[in-house]
């Protein structure tokens, strides 16, 4: 199973923003920290504003941040929003279905979609506030502040 790059980026997004405890951060800042194209992660940000994990502020000294509190941000859920489908083969595409020879006898669609769901499971188990754990290593290697983080 391979997630796209736009989820990992968005997970990433979030990540940032949940080291930064409430301040507000900059696209060109995510941009230069992780090596992503600033109108790539234009999309993601309108995209999680829209969906209420982070919320923005326009204008100058303007930014984003996390709308709520890193607990509050289940990683199955942004997962699910995020990535177009589960398709991880053909026969998940009901367009393709047919397209191979084996499938009315095939049970691998079905072990795949106990593998998908587990996956999902094991994400759904899990928030932002999980990921923060190691914050102070984090921060470390993105280049935050320390002082930054601190929720005011």
């Amino acid at each position: 199973m391979r997630l796209t790059a736009y989820t990992d980026y968005s997970l990433r997004v979030l990540i940032y923003l949940g080291l930064r405890g409430g301040r507000l951060a900059t696209i060109r800042e995510l941009s230069e920290t992780y090596g992503v194209s600033a109108n790539h992660l234009m999309k993601i940000i309108h995209n999680l504003g829209k969906l209420g994990y982070i919320e923005t502020v326009r204008g100058r000294g303007g930014g984003m941040r996390l709308a709520g509190g890193p607990e509050q941000i289940n990683l199955g859920q942004v997962v699910r929003q995020m990535e177009p489908d589960f398709a991880i083969t053909e026969c998940f595409d009901p367009d393709r279905r047919g397209d191979c020879v084996i499938t009315p006898a095939c049970r691998l669609q079905e072990v795949l979609e106990k593998a998908v769901a587990a996956f999902l499971n094991v994400l759904d188990n899990h928030t932002l506030a999980d990921l923060l754990q190691n914050r102070t290593r984090l921060q470390s290697l993105l280049n935050i502040e320390l002082a930054e983080s601190r929720p005011s």
